[in-house]
């Protein structure tokens, strides 16, 4: 069995964050491991409180991971400090990390601030250039690139600038009044147009975590990254589809729409 390393904040109502990341793994078919950033009290309302670890202990966990199941690819999700970014840079170029999917998290579904200011800066000089590919939504791209996105043709230069300046991959997520739900790869100086429906629900709470997760777990399977991205794109938009809601906000979407057998049925 293929494995993946998830490094990111935990979410106490399940539906982002690592929990999100290792269900989302297991029902792509590889074990799913975790080093946790952070501690955050939330639900599909918001983020009430935020604990992060400290970069020793972020370091310990990141260790007993590589030094005995050895992760065949990394996603990368919310770090909220510059100093958590040195460690876990220093930790991927230590142990030669492959196939790493950065996700540049920067506010949640609730539009709660889960990174400092000056840890924006330290993701793009030490965690950037150490990744296969960025998945930024639209927000998080004007950040990384310092260019306004208005619509396709904004897309598609923000990602040129990112790519250009930090070597990498660029996934940048549709949305956010620019179009219904197509997402721009740019990589090795060309771009690809995956084209997506918008799904009516309000229930989207985790989806960038799920999305990075799920080119992870496909790229640790030995899927090329443009595979990757389709397969991923096709399992967020059947969770999405299945239309679960629960909590009294942006609820969660369905990880397991796909668990079927024995141990999934419910008691009669």
């Amino acid at each position: 069995m293929r494995t993946a390393l998830s490094i990111a904040g935990s979410d106490s109502s399940g539906g982002a964050g690592i929990q999100a990341d290792l269900k989302t793994m297991t029902m792509n078919g590889v074990f799913a491991m975790s080093a946790l950033t952070a501690l955050t009290a939330q639900n599909t309302t918001g983020v009430t409180a935020v604990m992060e670890v400290t970069p020793q202990f972020l370091q310990n966990q990141i260790d007993a991971v590589f030094e005995d199941i050895r992760p065949d690819a990394v996603k990368i999700g919310m770090v909220a400090s510059s100093e958590l970014i040195r460690t876990i840079a220093q930790r991927l170029r230590a142990y030669e990390a492959a196939n790493i999917v950065v996700d540049p998290v920067m506010a949640a579904t609730s539009g709660a601030r889960l990174i400092k200011e000056e840890a924006i800066e330290t993701l793009k000089e030490e965690l950037l250039p150490l990744a296969t590919v960025v998945t930024p939504n639209i927000p998080e791209a004007e950040i990384l690139s310092g260019e306004t996105i208005h619509n396709e043709d904004g897309m598609v230069a923000a990602a040129i600038k990112i790519s250009e300046m930090y070597h990498c991959a660029v996934l940048c997520k549709g949305g956010h009044s620019v179009n219904d739900a197509n997402d721009l790869l740019y990589v090795d100086g060309k771009e690809k147009w995956f084209p997506g429906r918008r799904i009516a629900t309000s229930n989207t709470h985790g989806t960038g975590c799920t999305l990075s997760s799920a080119i992870a777990s496909n790229l640790a399977k030995g899927f090329d990254l443009e595979t990757s991205v389709q397969r991923a794109k096709d399992y967020i938009s059947q969770a999405l589809s299945a239309n679960l809601d629960l909590g009294k906000g942006s609820g969660p979407m369905n990880h397991a729409f796909d668990l079927s057998g024995e141990f999934a049925k419910e008691a009669e």
